[in-house]
């Protein structure tokens, strides 16, 4: 069963042969299934992150950071006479100009996002069953500082490493903590905004072009695994699909309830990545690191929001804290698997299409009920409550009609639905 005003993403849920956004538990890691491991990152003692922090900080740790990964390997020379390389490492014998290329390349990009990726620390989780706060519980995960407005700096990151969470910190490069105010978040898009102060902090991320990626691209993912104490970390690998779609289910029951469109790549993405940046080779952000699948047998299995779709997101969130979606108001179970459909009266030819089990709202305005059978949308037809969401969310808008067709005691009829704003509960 689903609730479609959105009530259907919890994050609790029996496993099924389906992706789902990550879940959280008391400590921020929640019970997952092996096989499907959230990027959102784990818990850890605020006076440990603190104290790995400062661990080896110089007076500006955050040019000292940039200048190490940037710096250049002094043994250039063709013949390869295994000079020093980067990090002051003795430096083996050359390869090949294709591979330094490669590796100056990565080096490059990774210089200009290294300085903008930032460990997200929330405290005090919000209880299930209550308004009280739970001050023990605590999760961590990584953002993206993307624009600059006056005094503060607006970060990007997903909606699951900060939701339910009474207090946020962004804890820098440079090992500051710094109080960030969550200007809005959506849990469909499982995106989040922030903003912090942003004196000191010279290196903001730029946007790139995720419509242009090709499949066998290099991708460079910047993130925090793990806590601060591998802040930040830089992995390689390549983009497998730039359009992959996967379904998702948040639902208590399990049903799929989503359908996202992401970034496939083997580029390591671990916990404490959620909210990092997915990067090209121009050091542009092409996506949103957001989950991974894990398990025995299955390994460079990493997902990322491809960053043209999280544009119009973000921008919603700093202009409306939301996104303002339409909404029917049924509470909904497909039709195809249920027993005793017999009493619904049917064609024998309808054994696909939403059975109502409540309507509210607009559809209780338009005269919906219980055990009505839902079979099309504006002429066409629908199977299942994940195609339902799909088209009023893509093909509507608020104060749009929306044409139902149902069957009711085995006679088919059709009613005009006006959509409304879903509202905040």
């Amino acid at each position: 069963m689903s609730l479609f005003d959105d009530d259907f993403y919890s994050t609790k849920m029996s496993p099924r042969e389906a992706w789902r956004l990550p879940a959280r538990g008391p400590l921020g890691l929640g019970n997952l299934p092996r096989w499907a491991i959230p990027a959102a990152g784990g818990a850890l003692l605020i006076a440990t992150l603190l104290a790995v922090c400062s661990v080896g900080m110089s007076a500006d740790p955050q040019q000292e950071a940039v200048a190490a990964i940037a710096r250049p390997s002094s043994g250039q020379g063709s013949g390869g006479s295994g000079g020093p390389g980067p990090y002051g490492l003795p430096g083996a014998a050359s390869s090949g100009a294709g591979e330094r290329q490669m590796s100056d390349t990565v080096v490059g990009a990774a210089a200009q996002v290294w300085p903008a990726v930032v460990s997200i620390l929330g405290t005090g989780m919000e209880g299930e069953k209550s308004s009280s706060s739970r001050p023990d519980a605590m999760g961590l995960g990584s953002g993206v500082i993307f624009s600059r407005m006056e005094d503060k700096v607006r970060i990007v990151t997903n909606n699951h490493v900060v939701e339910g969470f009474n207090q946020l910190d962004v804890i820098t490069l440079t090992g500051e903590r710094r109080k960030a105010t969550l200007l809005g978040r959506d849990q469909i898009t499982d995106l989040a905004v922030l903003e912090i102060d942003g004196s000191g902090i010279k290196q903001i991320a730029e946007f790139g072009d995720s419509d242009a990626l090709q499949p066998g691209e290099t991708a460079i993912a910047v993130g925090n695994p793990l806590g601060v104490g591998f802040a930040p970390t830089v992995t390689k690998g390549i983009i497998s699909w730039p359009k992959q779609t996967i379904p998702v289910t948040l639902g208590r029951e399990g049903e799929l309830d989503w359908e996202m469109e992401v970034i496939q790549t083997d580029a390591a993405i671990n916990h404490g990545n959620s909210g990092g940046a997915l990067v090209n080779l121009d050091g542009k952000v092409v996506g949103i690191n957001t989950l991974k699948v894990a398990g025995s047998g299955v390994e460079g299995l990493g997902f990322a929001i491809p960053i043209n779709q999280a544009k119009p997101i973000i921008e919603s969130l700093i202009k409306e804290q939301k996104i303002k979606r339409p909404y029917i108001g049924v509470v909904t179970q497909n039709l195809q698997g249920l027993k005793g459909i017999e009493d619904l009266k049917l064609p024998k030819d309808v054994r696909q299409g939403i059975l109502i089990v409540e309507a509210t709202g607009p559809a209780k305005d338009a005269g919906l009920k219980g055990s009505d059978v839902i079979v099309e949308l504006d002429g066409k037809p629908v199977d299942s409550t994940l195609s339902l969401r799909k088209y009023i969310y893509n093909a509507k808008k608020i104060g749009d009609k929306l044409a139902i067709t149902f069957y009711r005691a085995g006679k088919k009829q059709t009613v005009n639905v006006t959509l409304e704003e879903l509202k905040d509960r």
